[in-house]
């Protein structure tokens, strides 16, 4: 059996590309690279024609949204692509065979081209087929230029204390001023560097005052190169292009940051020294970066670079701030002027969605009537609190490993078709926010990944496909989640977890039996284990919050127990099992989801908790006991499914409100209204897993249990997509905008056929709806990269319900769509293994 690669119409343009793909071909086949570039020339056509030979990757992309999108950025990363920055001249965009607006691009400033930037316009919900192509006969479209970044200093002159005379402008790809410099010493043109779009252009001042300036435009043309010209006075008198619109003072300005000292904003004032670099000029974005080295504040000293990007057509500022320490308290904000108005974005939403303060009035300098709106745009779970002091509406935010990525945006009256009024500018917004929440859905395949998927589907190449993947993620991250280490994916601290130090290290140990590695045996002591102190207690496990999810890594410490002996281990597990017996509970006994979801039955806790109850009464417990314990554990799929199954569709709602009180509960039933793929996922594998500890002797409970695996799989099915073998997102709204096929709770889906058919549970008819389901995770959801490694992409990030999410279809359109997370990782790696087991059989 082959793996399907065209398992979407446009993949069916990547044609061969051997002297790529070669190495990883090799490594998935297990013959040499030669070997492996001959299977390529005798398997794959002739070149067709010589645009072909050219490609690099395939893009159907989407418009998640329900307006137009004009000229929306959408970044392909040359590690995705599978190429090297010594390609990036070449790269070239075509949508059918017209040549689109483009730009290679370094977007995190480190001075490397890194990104392909597609600039692309989109109906409401319209889809669009792109080929990122290499071919030099390929006539890119002639551009006008909508973005600049500039830093202008004189020359020829001479510093007479503070103040530089005479000498002339010329722009500089980098400046760092001496130590005279300071505010108005009229040797950095306009005072430090600038950046525009075709709607707005900024400043940053380059001295102690670090502010954050506009000037607002009349021309939808780039004019920072004749601002400032003919001294430091012109640019505050009305001219043809425009003029500075606002008086920052010792305020934030437009989108500033400091430092929130509990009373007001101490500013990046007391530095060492400063410095400004150009990372792009182009057409369609540019930047620059600042670093700040010395900062001296809260009684201590730090380096931080900030680094500003803008695209064409918007009036975004990207900044990305990193930090050489953590620092609480970090403020960003807005100028605080009388008579303005601040408004809020909406903080009911998800705490991965983007909300906004701005503020709007008569604040613009350009004159007693012009009104100016200024913005500053975030994730919501990233501020801390809102506040002000006496010259700047604040914004506190978190500290999250000393990285911090928000927007700021200005948006003047007279620009042409300028925003007029508040409940203009509000809308404006609103609409941004969206949009940046909900990306466009971007499926993607590189030349290199199709080439490497072309390998025949056998139990060896099904095991390295999983092999690959968990040794990317142990190269990548996954031995960073000990006790006192970093969740990268959260931007936190990592904690006893279920989906890192439970679901991800069980993964690899069951990739360990079949495949057996030191580094998958020894992943489980040094995350998990090292969780767990000499006494037993588990660090950062909070028993009184009873989240059900907690419980999950106890698998772990059950098999870490088993393996060791140890008796801290073994404390570990009984704390956690006393600790389910207090657990609070519905009127019928299931589990509550945690205590600030009260009354509430998720389908995920039916994962997080029953797979360690059966483990831990087949370990630890004996007659009666054991019994009372399984049955407690097949009790909660049972009620699940009375609860949450809908008998017309037979899906599973995503969870229940007893109560029926929680917002987004249907006040009749307290069901949620959605179908959430993951949510199912939990509860499919988590019936498979019971069912391994429920001895024969169980015949009654094991029955239940492969009766709801035999009516699950049954329907399952009738939503498999067609096409690819893989499910969406909302289970029964496949093509839905926005909605899109997930590969998080398709790996679970893929999981659960796969061992119920190793088991015994299910019949060989489902075989073929198994092979297709893994194909398609293969095909749908893998890239590979040059360096050998390989990632798992479109994975919903997180998604629940309560404290912003209020269960709408909508909602889950707006979590973060993300690669390598362990909550895909964890259920791709256990598909494998069961993969490898069902094909050797054959």
């Amino acid at each position: 059996m082959s793996l399907l690669l065209n398992s979407y119409p446009f993949r069916k343009a990547l044609l061969s590309k051997a002297m790529l793909g070669g190495l990883m071909l090799a490594a998935i086949s297990g013959c040499s690279p030669e070997a492996a570039n001959e299977q390529q020339t005798s398997a794959a056509a002739p070149v067709q024609d010589k645009a072909a030979q050219y490609q690099v990757a395939t893009a159907e992309i989407s418009n998640a949204n329900d307006f137009a999108l004009a000229q929306e950025p959408i970044y392909f990363s040359f590690y995705d692509l599978g190429i090297d920055a010594s390609d990036a001249a070449k790269l070239a965009v075509l949508m059918g065979d017209q040549p689109q607006v483009s730009q290679t691009v370094d977007t995190d400033g480190d001075g490397a081209l890194d990104s392909l930037l597609l600039a692309a316009d989109f109906a409401p919900a319209e889809r669009k087929n792109f080929i990122i192509s290499t071919d030099p006969a390929i006539a890119k479209p002639a551009l006008k230029k909508q973005t600049q970044a500039e830093i202008s200093i004189k020359e020829g002159g001479e510093w007479n204390g503070k103040v530089y005379e005479g000498g002339t402008f010329k722009n500089v790809d980098s400046v760092n001023p001496p130590p005279q410099y300071t505010d108005h010493s009229y040797w950095i043109r306009y005072e430090g560097p600038g950046i525009e779009s075709d709607k707005v252009a900024y400043r940053v001042y380059l001295d102690w005052r670090n502010g954050f300036d506009i000037f607002g435009k009349k021309v939808n043309d780039v004019v920072l190169q004749k601002v400032g010209l003919d001294g430091y006075d012109s640019y505050h008198e009305n001219a043809d292009w425009g003029v500075d619109v606002l008086k920052v003072g010792k305020s934030l300005g437009m989108g500033g940051f400091g430092f929130w000292n509990g009373k007001n904003v101490e500013l990046v004032s007391q530095t060492d020294s400063r410095s400004a670099t150009i990372t792009n000029n182009g057409d369609i974005y540019s930047g620059f970066k600042i670093n700040y080295n010395g900062w001296q504040v809260n009684n201590q000293k730090l380096d931080m670079t900030a680094h500003f990007a803008m695209t064409a057509g918007s009036r975004l500022v990207k900044v990305n701030l990193s930090k050489t320490e953590r620092l609480p308290n970090m403020a960003i904000g807005l100028v605080k002027h009388p008579g303005t108005s601040l408004l809020q974005g909406n903080e009911h939403v998800s705490g991965y969605a983007w909300t906004y303060v701005a503020s709007w009035g008569k604040q613009s300098l350009s004159g007693a009537d012009d009104h100016l709106g200024m913005a500053i745009i975030f994730r919501r779970d990233d501020r801390a609190e809102q506040t002000q002091d006496e010259t700047s509406y604040v914004s506190v935010m978190k500290d999250k490993g000393g990285q911090l990525e928000y927007y700021f945006l200005a948006a003047w009256e007279h620009e042409l078709d300028g925003v007029k009024t508040e409940a203009d500018f509000k809308a404006y917004l609103d609409r941004e926010v969206l949009r940046l929440t909900k990306e466009p859905r971007v499926r993607f395949e590189s030349a290199l990944s199709a080439e490497a998927k072309k390998v025949p589907l056998t139990a060896e190449t099904a095991l390295k496909w999983t092999k690959a993947l968990a040794d990317s993620e142990l190269e990548r991250k996954t031995l960073n989640y000990h006790y006192q280490g970093w969740d990268e994916n959260r931007r936190r601290p990592a904690k006893f977890e279920y989906d890192i130090a439970g679901l991800q290290i069980m993964a690899l140990q069951a990739l360990n039996e079949v495949s057996p590695d030191t580094r998958y045996a020894e992943a489980a002591e040094k995350v998990t284990g090292s969780f767990v102190a000499d006494d037993g207690k588990i660090h950062t496990f909070e028993p009184d919050l009873f989240s059900i999810d907690l419980t999950k890594p106890g698998d772990v410490l059950i098999l870490l127990e088993q393996r060791t002996g140890a008796e801290k281990y073994r404390k570990a597990v009984d704390f956690l099992r006393e600790n389910l017996k207090r657990h609070p509970r519905t009127s019928g006994g299931a589990f509550w989801h945690r205590v600030t979801y009260p009354n509430q039955l998720w389908l995920d806790g039916v994962y997080m908790g029953m797979p360690f109850l059966a483990q831990y009464a087949a370990t630890y417990e004996t007659g009666e006991q054991q019994h009372e314990s399984f049955k407690e554990a097949v009790h909660e799929f049972v009620i699940a499914r009375e609860q949450l199954r809908n008998p017309e569709t037979g899906l599973y709602y995503h969870a229940w409100d007893e109560s029926k009180q929680a917002d987004w509960a249907n006040k009749e039933t307290g069901q949620a209204s959605q179908y959430w793929l993951r949510g199912l996922g939990w509860y499919a594998m988590a019936l498979v897993d019971v069912l391994d500890y429920l001895p024969e002797s169980e015949t009654e409970l094991r029955k239940t249990l492969i009766d709801i695996t035999q009516e699950l799989a049954a329907d399952l099915l009738r939503y498999q997509d067609a096409e690819t073998g893989t499910w969406w997102q909302i289970l029964d709204k496949p093509g839905a905008i926005a909605n899109y096929r997930e590969s998080s709770g398709s790996a679970m889906f893929t999981y659960f056929y796969a061992k119920a058919l190793n088991k015994g549970y299910l019949p060989e008819s489902y075989r073929a709806a198994t092979m297709k389901a893994y194909e398609g995770l293969i095909n749908e959801f893998v890239t590979l990269h040059k360096d050998g490694k390989i990632s798992m992409t479109d994975q919903c990030l997180v998604a629940g319900l309560g404290f912003g999410r209020d269960g709408s279809y909508d909602y889950y359109m707006t979590e973060r769509i993300f690669a390598n997370d362990a909550k895909g990782n964890g259920p791709f790696i256990f598909a494998g293994v069961e993969i490898y087991k069902l094909l050797k059989k054959q």
